[in-house]
């Protein structure tokens, strides 16, 4: 005989509250006392009660989903929307960014759908998935600069929130980190190892997260007396930054100190470091920026510059909810405070 499914009654009669109390809280009714809220939840877990998804979005006029945008640039062939897919799908950064939003959602009973954003067809996608209801709002992953999708979805009033702010500005809300103070204590660090030759791989100067970092390095060394420094730019890849190093060891053979300004770059320069036969950090001190698992895989372990990722991602989606309830009408930016996390690299 098969077992009839729990209902609310059952949920009210495990919680020792009323059926609409239990509706209200399956609701997300916000002026529910916090302990009958608890008390409804454990009745919810211990009877194994599931909520039956369309009732509830008939009553709370929402789909409990959330567009989870990659938005990027790319061109409209079958192969190059598949290359951009894998890219953002191997990069181990934006595998923490998803890991905090889940976090976030899944308690609230709120799912994300991965969507792509690289060309101006699948912008229009997004937009039109979000306004006809198919998602409450949009979470916005940004890979490259100047990215139009943030301004189109304000000036269309689509809930959204960004990790990372935008550029151009829009008036959307977002979450960071503080860059330039990050990038002052990989330079405040260097120098107080004694380092005295110190240069950095900079990441895509189009993108602010990279401009900010750079700027932070620069004004603290020049703060040192250190005018000027060498700079080679990356693309934030392993390879980009290997090869970043090797420039700047043709130039400035002499270097013993690289501040990288994210892990995965740092770890392409200590393998260029290696092959050239020098040793970090005995010969040249290496830091990196992000605490990625990039930075626990590379050898030596990398000293680097945390942003606590999954914080800031579950910040965003809880910001994006409160835009979706109602609770916060005006954009707001919530910026962290960055780390510098000591290993064996520096």
């Amino acid at each position: 005989m098969t077992r009839q499914a729990p209902t609310l009654e059952d949920v009210a009669r495990e919680a020792g509250v009323s059926r609409a109390t239990v509706s209200r809280v399956v609701n997300g009714v916000r002026n529910v006392d916090p302990a009958i809220q608890d008390a409804v939840r454990t009745a919810i877990r211990s009877t194994g009660y599931a909520p039956n998804r369309a009732a509830r979005s008939l009553v709370t006029r929402r789909a409990e989903t959330i567009a989870l945008v990659v938005s990027g640039a790319g061109d409209d062939s079958e192969t190059e929307q598949n290359a951009f897919a894998a890219r953002a799908l191997a990069d181990p950064f934006f595998g923490r960014v998803v890991s905090g939003v889940v976090g976030f959602l899944r308690p609230r009973s709120m799912y994300p759908v991965l969507m792509f954003a690289e060309t101006e067809a699948a912008r229009q996608q997004v937009v039109a998935y979000l306004r006809q209801g198919s998602a409450d709002g949009a979470l916005v992953f940004s890979t490259r600069a100047e990215d139009p999708l943030p301004a189109l979805l304000a000036s269309e009033g689509l809930p959204c929130a960004l990790f990372a702010r935008p550029l151009p500005q829009a008036p959307v809300s977002f979450v960071d980190v503080a860059h330039r103070e990050g990038a002052q204590l990989a330079a405040e660090h260097l120098l107080g190892r004694g380092c005295r030759r110190i240069a950095t791989v900079a990441g895509p100067l189009e993108l602010p997260a990279a401009q900010d970092r750079l700027a932070g390095f620069r004004d603290t060394m020049a703060r040192h007396g250190r005018p000027w420094i060498p700079v080679a730019e990356g693309r934030f890849t392993v390879d980009s930054g290997a090869a970043a190093m090797n420039r700047l060891l043709s130039e400035h053979p002499d270097i013993d100190g690289v501040f990288a300004a994210n892990d995965l770059m740092a770890q392409g320069a200590c393998e260029a470091l290696r092959e050239s036969g020098r040793r970090v950090p005995d010969d040249v001190a290496v830091i990196g920026f992000d605490d990625s698992s990039a930075a626990l895989a590379c050898r030596p372990p990398l000293t680097t510059v945390r942003q606590p990722v999954q914080e800031m991602a579950a910040t965003m989606a809880r910001l994006l909810q409160e835009q979706i309830e109602g609770i916060r009408t005006e954009p707001t930016s919530v910026v962290f405070d960055a780390e510098l996390v000591i290993r064996d690299s520096a």
